[in-house]
């Protein structure tokens, strides 16, 4: 199972950075997130390991695999028989605007549990990057 989206945000790719990466505060702009917490403190970095917990799905832990400050970030979830990646990114399109995309990944053994699944995902990505616009341009 395989998912990308991307939105134009009518915000600076700093500002967009600045929600995507504080991953702690997801929680207070979208429904999809009940806590984030960074288990090794501090910001992101490759390395770091974020534990997740969402409705209606099991607490994940996801490590930090990429960073590009700034720009993206992926981090990646394994389970017995599924491993999940999902990225995170922003780009600059004109002045004051930007792109953001986020795409999950699944796969493994048990990717037909992803398969059936995807429909919910796919709504959680979808909420999630409704969230970023909306916490984007609140900002700015």
């Amino acid at each position: 199972m395989e998912y990308t989206v991307s939105r134009d945000v009518d915000a600076d790719s700093g500002t967009v950075w600045a929600v995507i990466a504080d991953v702690e505060r997801m929680p207070a702009w979208t429904s999809t997130m009940t806590r984030v917490r960074v288990l090794d403190g501090g910001e992101l970095r490759v390395g770091a390991r974020v534990r997740v917990e969402q409705p209606r799905l099991p607490t994940a832990t996801w490590e930090v695999t990429e960073l590009e400050s700034g720009r993206s970030y992926t981090w990646a979830s394994p389970a017995p028989g599924l491993q999940s990646v999902a990225r995170h990114a922003v780009e600059p399109i004109g002045p004051g605007r930007s792109r953001v995309t986020l795409g999950i990944r699944q796969t493994g053994p048990l990717g037909v549990v992803a398969t059936l699944m995807g429909p919910l995902t796919r709504r959680y990505v979808d909420t999630e990057i409704a969230g970023i616009v909306a916490e984007a341009t609140r900002t700015t």
